[in-house]
Order: structure tokens, then sequence, then C-alpha cells
């Protein structure tokens, strides 16, 4: 049994112990502690090597929590006593830079805000400790979730780990590049336009953004109360199902009132329940015919050969394939229903004046960017200036949310219309870009945002391998569909990912690091000497 572990807690080499927490999954922890192969110490202390040997080169944390081992050396002594209660009993998990976890400083990755102090969990951070999941550390995003280049005043530019010349896609781009070079079994994001699915599609994982309500963004550093939504990015689908699982037993949360329109019958569900039902044969998937770049380039013509293999692999498991033509799925002109800049004060405003939240640090808007301790790239500073004036009460937010009201009838349409179970398109048109690049032009994400609806994003394939790629660059598809058919979806994931396995782990951190014995945590010290000159900090202007 689980409980007849025995721990000596400071010295785990010198009792036998070992773990590879290369390609780790929930299964294999829970596997080697009840084979007392490992102790939940050496587990933790297996990723906390993997984080020192790579983190320097990837640049993807901002901080380790600093009471992980002890946490870890708590959970050994449950086991000793027989307790091994819990979905995610020591299993290393990292969380985005903008939610609330005691232990660690919530900034969103801006240094103006480095010492907002939280002494309150998010509820998912929450449901995870519950759980006997070991909180490690924070990753690096994309400033304030802004933007999808990764690029931060307090943590830097965080590197692709594929492709070291490139992005990691974003916001959430530290938790890609992390859980894509094993610093934790899964980890968290949040998506107000591709923030979840284009980390996933960058770095060769799965992700899920759940449907708006479905997870509680109380204590989270939010943009947008219209599109944002929270969840898991993970290597494999299983890890994902169970992380969202835990998420979403939260259930409705009177600080967030998009949870009080859940139905009831959407509350509690078992997301691994089902995962190996039935098949791909008889599904009926939509393809977005607006959501591709059909000019032939080094940078899309990798998505289109890539998109075009997975569609014949989706026929040939007995899939049909309904095209979709219809012109409002077009997610260039579907970006004019964007509403967070006239959210985005308001929601930070808001966020900041939480009776939870100490720490010196800014209580406002005006206050972060009156300062100059923050990062915005220059293709955002007319955002950021029409924040500054813009709100819900402008006449074009009024245009915009009825526009959204739109398309949500326009999509729900064309699942009934065509009887289809999900629709499928590129989660970006081009590979993820280069460091240093204008934005991350070219993704897919404004339809699931605007709406609302879930979707899951799974790799399907890599751009040629070169001298900058040894393996090739990481391309990723989204499954969209109805709201909270999270379940179907998962499910089409699964198949797919078992059927069509592609996840490969970065080349240059793709081997076992040996495991030292640690007194106490390391710390990480985020690299912002490697901010790109085109990224001015404190600058809101040209």
């Amino acid at each position: 049994m689980l409980g007849a572990l025995f721990l000596q807690v400071l010295n785990v080499e010198a009792q036998g112990y070992s773990f590879g927490a290369l390609e780790a999954t929930i299964e294999s922890v829970h596997t080697a502690l009840l084979a007392n192969t490992a102790t939940c110490r050496t587990v933790v202390s297996s990723f906390l090597a993997r984080i020192e040997e790579f983190n320097p080169t990837i640049n993807a944390l901002v901080s380790i929590s600093p009471d992980a081992l002890s946490i870890a050396d708590e959970l050994d002594r449950r086991l000793e006593a027989g307790d091994s209660k819990g979905k995610l009993f020591c299993i290393p998990i990292l969380l985005k830079d903008n939610y609330d976890s005691v232990g660690t400083n919530t900034t969103a990755s801006c240094a103006a805000l480095a010492g907002n102090r939280p002494s309150v969990d998010n509820p998912s951070v929450k449901a995870f400790r519950d759980e006997g999941a070991v909180i490690l550390g924070k990753t690096n995003m994309h400033e304030m979730a802004l933007e999808g280049l990764s690029v931060s005043s307090l943590g830097g530019q965080t590197v692709n780990p594929y492709d070291q010349t490139r992005t990691p896609g974003g916001s959430s781009g530290g938790t890609g590049a992390a859980i894509a070079t094993s610093f934790a079994v899964f980890g968290t994001g949040t998506d107000a336009v591709n923030s979840l699915r284009s980390p996933a599609s960058a770095n060769n994982l799965v992700s899920v953004r759940p449907t708006r309500g479905l997870v509680s963004r109380r204590g989270i550093m939010s943009i947008s109360f219209t599109q944002d939504s929270i969840g898991p990015i993970a290597r494999n689908v299983q890890d994902l199902a169970v992380a969202l699982t835990v998420m979403g037993s939260v259930g409705a949360d009177e600080a967030d009132n998009a949870t009080l329109l859940v139905p009831p019958e959407a509350r509690g569900i078992d997301y691994t329940q089902g995962l190996d039902d039935g098949g791909l044969e008889g599904l009926r998937i939509g393809l977005l015919d607006g959501f591709w770049n059909r000019t032939a380039s080094t940078e899309t013509t990798p998505i289109n050969d890539a998109l075009a293999a997975t569609i014949e692999f989706l026929k040939s498991q007995g899939v049909e394939i309904v095209n979709v033509t219809e012109p409002i799925y077009n997610a260039t002109a579907l970006a004019k229903l964007d509403v967070q800049q006239f959210e985005f004060k308001e929601v930070l405003n808001k966020y900041l004046s939480s009776p939870s939240l100490d720490g010196d640090r800014p209580s406002t808007w005006d206050e972060v960017y009156g300062s100059k301790d923050f990062l915005v790239i220059p293709a955002q500073y007319n955002f950021i200036n029409n924040s500054r004036v813009g709100s819900t009460a402008d006449a074009a937010y009024a245009t915009a949310k009825q526009g959204i009201e739109s398309l949500k009838a326009a999509v729900n349409a064309t699942f009934a219309n065509n009887k289809l179970d999900a629709i499928v398109y590129p989660e970006q048109k081009n590979l993820v870009v280069k460091i240093g690049s204008p934005s991350q032009a070219g993704r897919n994400g404004i339809l699931a945002a605007l709406t609302g609806v879930p979707v899951v994003t799974v790799p399907v394939g890599f751009s040629q391998t070169s001298v900058d790629a040894p393996i090739g660059v990481p391309i990723g598809m989204e499954i969209l569909g109805l709201p909270f058919s999270e379940s179907k979806l998962l499910n089409i994931a699964n198949h797919f990912t078992r059927l069509r396995p592609l996840r490969k782990a970065p080349f240059f951190a793709d081997y076992n690091v040996q495991m030292g014995s640690y007194a106490s945590v390391p710390k990480v010290q985020p690299n912002v000497s490697n901010i790109p000159q085109a990224y001015p900090v404190g600058v809101l202007s040209s």
C-alpha cells in the first residue's frame, strides 16, 4: 500500500529513491509512490533539478514556491500514516503568474506589481491543494496577459524550447515552455483571446479552454470579464481531464457571476470518465474555411500541410468532414468585436481593490501605467491608451456586445444546420513568431473567446527541421464545441492523440537530469536582460 512508504526527508539519494521527471504523468508519479521507488520529496526534487538545469535557457519561471519541499515532506508523512487521498496527490504543478496563490506574489509578470501579495488562494488553486498537489511556482507570461509574445518587465522574454529563436506563444507562454520541458506535470493558464491555446500549439501540448462560467475566475488578475477563461495545459489528455475535473469542482461562485449561469447538469463532472468510450468513426466535424492563410511561405505552408494531413487522417478514421464556408468565420473580421479595451481598466481596478491583497504595490490601473515599471509592446500602445479612457459605458462597447450575441447565434446555427460534433481549424495560420516580432500574428482564438464556447487544442505536427529547430516547430489545432461539451471534446482529443501520437520533448532537454538533495528550494532569477530592444520598458508611445 502507499501508506507503507517510509521517508528519510533530507537525503533521498541515500535511500535509493529516484524518479524520472521527463514526460512524467499523474499516473507515473502515483505508480512510483505505490512501488516505493520514490517519495514525494524525490518527485518534487526531480522537477526542481530540471528547472535548475533548463530554466536558464528558456526563462519560463518567475518564482519557485518556498514551501514546495516542506509540503512534499508533509505528504510523505501522510503516506507513512496510510493517507494518500487526492486526485493530485504529490503532483507538482505550475501556475501562471496571474493566479492568486498564498506564498507567492501575483504580479502578472509586471515589475510594478512585484510586491502584490495575496492572502487567499484562487478557488482552483485551493482545489489543487485540497487534492494533494504541490504548487511548484509561477510562470512568466506576456505582461498583464495582453498579447502572445510572452515578454514582460518582471520576467523578461520566455524562449520557445523547440526553436530558441522563436516565442513560446502566449500569453501563458511561460506555462507552455515549462510544461513542454517537464518542469511540472501540468500547469495553468488564462485565455482572453488565445492564451491557453497558443502556448499549447507552440509547445506540442494539449490544453482546454472551458466554457465561460465553468471555472471561477476569482483571484485572477484578469483583463476581461466577457472573454477571459482559465484552464490547464498538459502533455497528455488524461492529465488534462484530471486537471479540469479539479478546477471545475469549485462550482458556482458569487464572486464570478458567470459561474451562476452554469446549468446543474454541467456541474460535478469527472472528465476522466468516458475518455476511451466510442471512437472517431461516424463523427461529423466542421472545417472552418476562413481560418487559414493559403498564401505559400516558409511560415504558412507548414501549417497548411500539417492540417491537410490531419484532415486526411480523420477521414481515414471514418470522420465526415464538413466544409464551413460562412463569411462570418473570419478571424481578422471577428477581432473587431473584441471588448478587452473597454473592460481592462475596470477589471484590473476591481482586482487590485480586493481586501485579500497586501504588499507594496499600485492599487489602480492608473498607478500601474503611471509608473515606469511596465512593458507594453509598441503594437499595443493604442490599446493601452484607449483603455485609459474607454469604459463599458461607451456606445462602441454596446455595439460589440450585440455583435457577440449574433456570433453566438451563428455558431449554434452552424452546429445545428450541419449536425456537427465539433469544428476544427489551425490555432495559428503561421508558425509561432520569432522573438522580437511586432506581435503574435495569425492566431485564430477569437471565435471561442467571444462566444465563450469550449476548445481543446491538440498537436498536429511539426515544421521541417532546421538548425534552430532540430525536431521542427510545433503546430496545433483547435477542436471547438458547443457550450459545456468539454467531455465530448476531450473524448475526441483523447482518441485523436492516441491514434496519432505526436508528442515529443524538446531536443535540448530530452534527457533525465541527475537529482541532488535539496535542503531548501532553489531560487530562480528571471532574465530581464534578454528583453528585445523592440519592446522598451515604461513606454506608451513611439
